[in-house]
Order: structure tokens, then C-alpha cells, then sequence
């Protein structure tokens, strides 16, 4: 029995840049992937200069991660295939949608989602809520970075920001009326995924605070129908970032909420969300989470509809952007190797108030006494940091009409499409469909058919697949981390991806979540028939 990792892990460490997670003078520390985001790249202080150097060596930190397993890690590795569907399918979640409105079907017919964590803890967050004030479901992807602390905050507020904008006048004033009454409010949101367990209920208070403040603003617009949806997707990003931003420079006496909203802001988070209304698909991005339609066309041929641009430096429209906004002397610095201001590969973002604020503001909030060590906040500013803000959290806003042909929607983090692309997303999800149909228990199948479906038993078990997943995110999660250079699922593969310690597996995989929703045709074709 080998006493290492497996080959394909050490070759495949030739292709990663990695960055070290202790030790030295680093200024900010990250496990780094050439095919994973680097969400933030590794420089090094020189001693007693202050001056930061060039990025080191990915040789020289490819040697400090070698990593050499037990005979009893080589054990560990040995994973069942039922073992290994079990530690995939772990956070699987699966919901049917009801009629929102009486006598109306959903457009969504249902909708299936999961998470695979490589960092510890996990830095995704995923959320679906409907709105209960207008007829409106919303998913979303929350990709953090730099820590989880702003993916669960945008997780969790800014459906409220998105609900609030597409209330009326009335409705908004009835909120108002509650708050001032001290009675209480009406419900916002009715969660069908929630982000998880809240780090953050002490400071709920603070937030509404700021909601409220939002929705006061509102009112003093007089709108009596509201924002329409993209306004309020565009407002909702921008509005909850400027708070996040805001939190964290008020002074605040309790010591929880002071270091929670100074984790926030100087963590990050892109955001991809969707609204769907009936036939009315809104998709908002902010950062590289991606989603695309699934279409059948009427001939039985499957393409991919891309929903969405990756904001980053491959992103042509993206880097003329950033080029625009700041003065020709820092085109050649506004983007190094693909990163922005040679440090982060998304180009918009949450928090991350280090690419936002002034040297000066920076310096005056983490002056106040924060442990910044103990909350693991890297005090860094790139070079040639002259004129910002370099970062936004503006979304790109994509309408799409759904038509009976759209079959589904799939929305991920980059972890997913770091290693598949949008047309082999869609081609998983179609055989996933295919495959879950065959599979359906038929309760009048004739015995006879028994002997075919045991030689398909026979035939699967001897080319070490899996039993099919019931799940799409699932089966989109296997292939993602399973599938060899050649796209061929390879069942030693998936078994050390998954079996990796924790030190290691985000050098060779990012977290990846994923959301597939699947339209209910019968129900966009009755919408064009006026039904």
C-alpha cells in the first residue's frame, strides 16, 4: 500500500499556485488555485521595511504543503460507494413549490440544491425565500472570501432589501405605522432555504435599524407601487454594502457587534440572486457565481442561455470598466495578473472595505482597539492603492421572459464552474433528468423485465458507479470533483477529493453550491395563452 497521497494529486500540485495559511511575515494569507479562484493573492513583508515584495515562490510553497499520509490515512481513503454518495449527498435540499397565488400555478415547479465545503468552515451560503408581499421567489448564491462572516450577513439581509424595495407606498407605511406603535410586523419573507444557523442574533437590531432607515427613504419618495424589479435589485446590492460599510465605522459600545461588523466589511462576498414572477426572470450578479437557463427547443435539442457575466479581468467590458473609472497612469496596475490591484480575482464584491475606503479611514477604524489578530483581519493595502474605491458591489441585471421551452435554471458558485462549463452543466442536469425518470419504482412492471434490471445492477456494480442521486446539485457536485482530465468519472478521484484533510482540500478544490430550479411549463404556456 503507498504510503502518499495519490499520483494524480501530486502531479495535479504542479498546476496550483498555493499560498501558505501560518507562518513568516504574510500580509494575507490563502489557499490559492490556478483553476480555483485565488481570492486573494500572498504577498511578503520584508523585515523591518514595510515594503511588500513580489508574490513568493509557488515552488517553495508547494513543498511546505507536501503532504505524506499514514497507513491508517490510506485506510481512511478507502470509501465505500454508498459511503461516498452519503458524504455528497450530506447537504442536499429538495422542495416543491405550492400556488402563491389562488388559482394560479407557480411558474417554478420545484427546485434542488447542495453544498460541498473545501474550507473549514465553509465560506458559501445559499438562500430561497418567497416575498410575502408581493407574488416573487428569490434564490440566491453567496460566494464569501477572506472568511464566512460577510457571505452570512448578505445571506441573510439582502432578500429584506429586495422585499422592502417592491413594496407600495401602503404597505411600506404600514410597516412604518408597526415600528412606531411598537406592534408587530408584517411578514417579509417566507424562508424555503435559509442561510443557516445566524452568527448574528445579538445584532439584529442594528440591522433593522438600517432596513428601517432604508424603507423611511422609500416612503419619502412617494412611489405608490414601488421600485420595479430592477431597481430594486440594483438599490438592494448597493444599499446593503453601504451599510455593511457604515456598520462598522459607527461607534458602537457593545464588543460583539463592533468585532462582527468589522469582520463583515473586511471579509467579502459575491452575490448571485434570482427573482422569478411568473413568467418574469430577474437575475442580479455581483462577482463570478454564474447562472444559466436549461432550453429544450421544440425539435428535442438542448443548448445553454447564459443569465450572466463573470466580473473579473478575463471579462473584456469588465476591465474597460475599472480602466474608465480610474486615470490612465493605473492601467498598468488596476489589474496584475488577472487580479484586481494584483490581489482579488472578482472584480465586484461585498465588504472587502480594504479596496474600498481610504488609507486614512482604514487606519482610523482599526485604531480603536480591535484585536485584529484574535478575528483574523489581514491589515493589508496593495501597491499602488491611489484612488479608490477599486471595488463594487453593483450587480449586472439580466431580464429574461421565461418561454415554455426554459426547462431550468442552475445557480452556483465558481467552484462549480472553475471545472464545468455551462453546456456541460446543462448536459448533467438533462441525463439527470433522464436518469431519474428511468428509474421511478413502476409498481405494474411485468416480472419478466426483472433479469434486465439485474444485469443493469450487475453492469453498474462492476463499473464502480454510484446509485443515481436524486438530486441534481448532487450529481453536478460528483462531477465536478470525480471527473478526470479526459471527462471520464473516475471513482479513485472522487473518493480523495473527499478525504482530504482540511489543510488540504482547499488547495485542490473551492466550496461549491449549487441551486437548480425547474420551471413548470404548463403554467408559462397558460400565462401566453391568457390562461
Amino acid at each position: 500500500m503507498s504510503s502518499t497521497l495519490p499520483f494524480w494529486i501530486l502531479k495535479n500540485s504542479a498546476r496550483n499556485s498555493i499560498a501558505t495559511l501560518q507562518g513568516g511575515r504574510r500580509l494575507y494569507s490563502r489557499c490559492a488555485s490556478n483553476r480555483n479562484k485565488a481570492r486573494w493573492r500572498l504577498f511578503s513583508q520584508v523585515p523591518g521595511t514595510g515594503k511588500v515584495s513580489v508574490p513568493c515562490s509557488d515552488v517553495a510553497l508547494q513543498k511546505a504543503y507536501r503532504h505524506t499520509s499514514t497507513e491508517e490515512d490510506d485506510f481512511q481513503l478507502q470509501l465505500s460507494p454508498q459511503q461516498v454518495s452519503e458524504v455528497l449527498r450530506a447537504g442536499e435540499s429538495a422542495h416543491k413549490t405550492l400556488d402563491l397565488v389562488s388559482g394560479v400555478p407557480n411558474s417554478v415547479l420545484r427546485f434542488e440544491s447542495n453544498q460541498l465545503a473545501a474550507n473549514s468552515p465553509v465560506e458559501d451560503r445559499r438562500g430561497i425565500a418567497s416575498c410575502l408581499q408581493t407574488n416573487g421567489l428569490m434564490f440566491g448564491i453567496f460566494d464569501g472570501h477572506g472568511g464566512h462572516a460577510c457571505a452570512q450577513a448578505v445571506s441573510e439581509r439582502l432578500f429584506y432589501y429586495v422585499a422592502v424595495s417592491l413594496m407600495s407606498q401602503q404597505t411600506l407605511e404600514q410597516m412604518e405605522g408597526a415600528m412606531e406603535s411598537m406592534k408587530p410586523l408584517l411578514p417579509i419573507l417566507h424562508w424555503l432555504k435559509h442561510p443557516g444557523d445566524s452568527i448574528y442574533k445579538d445584532v439584529t437590531s442594528v440591522h433593522l435599524d438600517h432596513l428601517r432607515v432604508y424603507w423611511q427613504e422609500l416612503l419619502d419618495l412617494h412611489m405608490e407601487m414601488g421600485l420595479n424589479i430592477k431597481e430594486a435589485l440594483m438599490h438592494s446590492f448597493q444599499r446593503l454594502d453601504s451599510d455593511i460599510s457604515l456598520e462598522v465605522q459607527a461607534p458602537l459600545e457593545d464588543e460583539m457587534t463592533r468585532n462582527l461588523s468589522l469582520q463583515v466589511a473586511f471579509s467579502g462576498a459575491t452575490a448571485c440572486m434570482a427573482h422569478v414572477d411568473g413568467v418574469h426572470l430577474h437575475v442580479a450578479n455581483a462577482g463570478d457565481c454564474r447562472a444559466i437557463l436549461g432550453v429544450q427547443e421544440d425539435n428535442g435539442m438542448w443548448s445553454c442561455l447564459p443569465l450572466t457575466c463573470d466580473h473579473n479581468a478575463w471579462n473584456p467590458a469588465e476591465l474597460a470598466r475599472l480602466k474608465r473609472e480610474h486615470p490612465e497612469s493605473e492601467d498598468r496596475t488596476v489589474i496584475v495578473d488577472h487580479r484586481l490591484l494584483g490581489v482579488l480575482m472578482p472584480c465586484r464584491a461585498f465588504g472587502d472595505v480594504q479596496l474600498k475606503w481610504s488609507k486614512d479611514l482604514q487606519h482610523s477604524v482599526l485604531e480603536r482597539g480591535f484585536d485584529t489578530e484574535a478575528l483574523n483581519i489581514y491589515q493589508f493595502t496593495p501597491p499602488h492603492y491611489y484612488t479608490p474605491p477599486y471595488l463594487t458591489a453593483e450587480p449586472e441585471v439580466t431580464y429574461h421572459r421565461l418561454r415554455p421551452q426554459d426547462k431550468f435554471l442552475v445557480l452556483a458558485s465558481d467552484g462549480l464552474w472553475d471545472v464545468l462549463g455551462n453546456e456541460e452543466v446543462v448536459r448533467l442536469v438533462v441525463e439527470h433528468l433522464a436518469e431519474v425518470g428511468r428509474h421511478k419504482p413502476d409498481l405494474a412492471q411485468r416480472p419478466s423485465k426483472l433479469g434486465l434490471m439485474q444485469s443493469l445492477l450487475l453492469q453498474r456494480k462492476d463499473q464502480g458507479r454510484h446509485a443515481a442521486d436524486q438530486n441534481a446539485a448532487t450529481r453536478l457536485i460528483r462531477h465536478a470533483i470525480g471527473t478526470n482530465e479526459y471527462g471520464e468519472m473516475e471513482p479513485e478521484r472522487l473518493t480523495a477529493m473527499l478525504t482530504l484533510p482540511e489543510d488540504l482540500a482547499r488547495m485542490y478544490r473551492d466550496d461549491i453550491t449549487v441551486m437548480v430550479a425547474y420551471f413548470n411549463a404548463d403554467s408559462i404556456d397558460a400565462y401566453y395563452k391568457g390562461g
